[in-house]
């Protein structure tokens, strides 16, 4: 009889038969930057996350390096919003200031923007609102905009979150036409309208203030919807695609691996790290154990880069 358990005796042996495995090199840690001075505010639905202005945030990006992590997500906390968002494309705003930042003093750190409006409007819908509504193509111009703004100031890659259709094209052809045909494109290809998001949405101050969502990101029970959205993001010029939330739809990043010839990355969004770091808290779970169990099944599921709030606990661990 043959027996499986052979190849389990001792953690050597499991080590050598280990068919997935987690490295630093897969993960990339979001980071929340406000305008201001000396601000650095923890958010209470995410324990060990925090907000900060550029004066305090050395010691963070200090320890990023220090744990080898690759590279940030930065998402911006602006002091000023309007309807459209236009502190976005300010090429003086709180993500540019940032991106100079971090380049001036963390040259080897790669610096990827989240490209959206959420942040950044007052109502807190990703674009401009017509007839109680985002409208796609007047939005796609102001991402050009933003994501132009983001070159110039010396982000290493674009990644636009704010599921118009259309977009990836857009941004690649402003780009391109800029003169920033090396910036690659991480496209957030399939964006569900997901109850995950709670707690971003204290960090980024991006609640929307009427209304939700889901006339512009994706239903929860749609798979084939997810193909279709990530070729048209394939076809348009996207080099990475991504799948956010990642724990419930690791079905979808796995259809996305078999089914596209480009880098995979998954976001292991702010409600999957807060219900890890509740229940750690209480006692009903072993915390760590738990974080590496998920994070190696978004690798498993096929994701090559997981974006995480757990970067820095994981890099310690690895």
């Amino acid at each position: 009889m043959f027996r499986t358990r052979r190849l389990r005796k001792t953690e050597n042996i499991r080590r050598l038969v280990r068919e997935t495995k987690l490295s630093v090199d897969d993960l990339i840690y979001p980071l929340f930057i406000e305008e201001g001075k000396d601000i650095e505010t923890e958010i209470v639905s995410m324990p060990g996350i925090k907000r900060f202005s550029l004066d305090r945030i050395s010691k963070e990006l200090d320890e990023v390096i220090a744990l080898n992590i690759p590279a940030v997500l930065l998402f911006g906390i602006p002091s000023k919003k309007d309807d459209e968002g236009s502190e976005t494309w300010n090429d003086n705003g709180v993500i540019q200031q940032a991106i100079r930042f971090i380049k001036k003093n963390y040259p080897n750190l790669y610096i990827i923007t989240d490209v959206c409006f959420c942040e950044y409007t007052s109502h807190g819908h990703c674009g401009i609102i017509y007839d109680n509504d985002v409208d796609n193509d007047a939005t796609l111009v102001n991402i050009a905009k933003q994501s132009i703004s983001h070159a110039k100031a010396g982000a290493d890659m674009i990644a636009p979150s704010g599921m118009m259709d259309g977009t990836i094209a857009m941004v690649r052809e402003a780009l391109d036409n800029s003169g920033f045909l090396d910036t690659p494109i991480m496209a957030y290809s399939v964006k569900y309208a997901s109850a995950y998001y709670g707690p971003f949405r204290d960090a980024a101050d991006s609640a929307p203030s009427f209304g939700d969502r889901r006339t512009y990101q994706m239903d929860a029970a749609n798979r084939d919807e997810a193909m279709r959205k990530a070729t048209f993001d394939d076809a348009e010029g996207a080099d990475i695609l991504m799948v956010k939330p990642a724990l419930s739809y690791l079905d979808i990043i796995r259809d996305l691996k078999n089914n596209f010839d480009r880098p995979i990355a998954c976001y292991n969004v702010s409600g999957e790290y807060a219900m890890i770091k509740a229940a750690a808290k209480n006692g009903w779970i072993d915390g760590e154990k738990v974080m590496m169990e998920s994070l190696l099944s978004m690798k498993r599921a096929g994701a090559d880069i997981i974006i995480t709030y757990f970067a820095k606990e994981v890099a310690k661990l690895l």
